[in-house]
């Protein structure tokens, strides 16, 4: 039953019995308050998990020394580019895919990244117009995992996420290796490939708490507008999902061969120094890749730097950001020299996070071999915010359905093709996606297998 004092209020909980006790959920705030071919697991024949993932990074690049010269296969390496040398095979270059307003403003840093990731461009900024693409493809791929969903920010900022069910329900980050470690690896996770398991008593009550509660929403959603009634579903969908999260520790994990606890990281100093945003980078992404072989999760989202980067370098006195609006173009190369140098290493990152799931192994490849990733950042020239051409990549060949080592000329289509294939190819069963201009109904044939 709800537990209230005349009106509902923000202290009202949600109450039920469990075992002849007492028990009480809190309420969110609302307004009103391997077999040996390597594809699948030797004992029980299942196939191996495909995943997929999102890579952002802010201040999009510059087209001079990023955009390759050629298409195809065999695309030459830009300056920018040149990071990704080591992994360039697993990677597809997406150029001269736009993201169009239909007269709409472009609201620096935001409109590109919205438009890419809901398929349609926002009307203003703080608003969502819909959830974020992989949150769809959660809902498809994401059973039979403990985390639905892990998100991680590099710059050590809480509010550094895009991925979200809409503007009142981001999915937070992790901002540190050493929590994104404890949360994975702490007292609740379970080996996949000890031969003993005992569910633990603590789990089968939590699991029971929010049991108990689940089914006193009735009554108290009759005294709720709509906004605060969606936002009430969203919250009983989050108690549901670690409900089977719960459900599935109480299981012994299917087995995962090449899945090893790894060492505890050093907290990383909290900056924003390229430095250190690399080091943390780097802490969580080694921690992701065991947990992406241990079938932790599925589906992930990692922000290298956000969309109006404020990173900085050693001896300097400006961001990232300023950097983009204040230096001049070297007249010999054609860009900005400084803002590029921050491009590099933010692609410096991006190849080290698609090596280090290439190298980590699975059946008969690796983790990489059965994943896809979307990267892209929230612009094109970050001194105009130009969202035309705006950069997207993709890593990982999802088991064979996806090509790789591309470069692919959009010719000024809408870049929500590329999103639209992303969620066919892991089938999202749709067959459009986006409004206006923005609306997509055709995959991008080229890179698909």
């Amino acid at each position: 039953m709800l537990i209230k004092t005349g009106k509902v209020n923000r202290r009202s909980v949600l109450r039920g019995m469990l075992n002849g006790a007492a028990v009480s959920v809190a309420l969110p705030f609302l307004d009103l308050f391997l077999n040996d071919n390597g594809t699948a697991l030797a004992a029980t024949g299942q196939a191996l998990p495909e995943r997929f993932g999102t890579w952002f990074w802010g201040l999009g690049i510059d087209p001079g020394a990023f955009i390759p010269k050629t298409f195809g296969a065999n695309f030459d390496l830009t300056d920018e580019l040149k990071p990704i040398e080591k992994v360039k095979k697993y990677v597809n270059v997406f150029s001269n895919y736009d993201v169009i307003t239909d007269g709409k403003p472009n609201f620096c840093h935001y409109t590109g990244w919205v438009a890419l990731r809901t398929g349609s461009v926002p009307g203003a900024r703080a608003t969502l117009p819909g959830q974020s693409l992989d949150v769809a493809i959660a809902d498809v791929i994401a059973g039979g995992s403990r985390f639905r969903s892990l998100q991680m920010a590099a710059t050590g900022a809480p509010r550094d996420s895009y991925s979200f069910l809409s503007a009142d329900a981001i999915n937070p980050p992790e901002i540190s290796a050493l929590d994104l470690y404890h949360k994975i690896y702490g007292p609740d996770f379970q080996d996949p490939n000890s031969p003993d398991f005992k569910p633990n008593p603590k789990i089968m009550v939590r699991k029971s708490v929010l049991s108990s509660v689940s089914e006193q929403s009735k009554d108290f959603e009759r005294d709720l507008g709509a906004a605060d009634k969606a936002r009430l579903d969203q919250y009983y969908t989050s108690i549901r999902e670690i409900e089977n999260r719960l459900a599935l520790q109480l299981e012994k994990p299917p087995e995962a061969p090449t899945c090893k606890l790894p060492k505890e990281p050093k907290e990383t100093p909290v900056g924003l120094e390229v430095e250190q945003v690399s080091a943390r980078h780097r802490a969580m992404t080694d921690l992701l890749a065991m947990a992406l072989a241990c079938n932790q999760t599925r589906v992930f989202n990692m922000v290298y730097s956000d969309s109006a980067s404020s990173l900085t370098r050693t001896g300097l006195d400006k961001t990232h950001h300023a950097i983009t609006h204040e230096e001049p173009v070297n007249v010999e190369k054609g860009f900005q020299l400084l803002a590029s140098q921050f491009v590099s290493a933010a692609l410096k990152e991006w190849g080290y996070f698609v090596e280090k799931l290439a190298a980590t192994p699975e059946g008969a490849g690796s983790v990489l071999d059965r994943s896809l990733i979307f990267a892209h950042s929230d612009c094109q020239v970050a001194k105009v915010h130009s969202i035309t051409s705006i950069p997207m990549m993709t890593a990982g060949g999802l088991g064979g359905k996806v090509k790789m080592g591309l470069h692919l000329d959009g010719k000024g289509e809408a870049a929500t093709r590329l999103s639209f294939t992303l969620q066919r190819v892991m089938g999202v069963p749709i067959d459009s996606w986006g409004t206006g201009s923005m609306t997509a109904t055709r995959a991008i044939d080229e890179i698909l297998a």
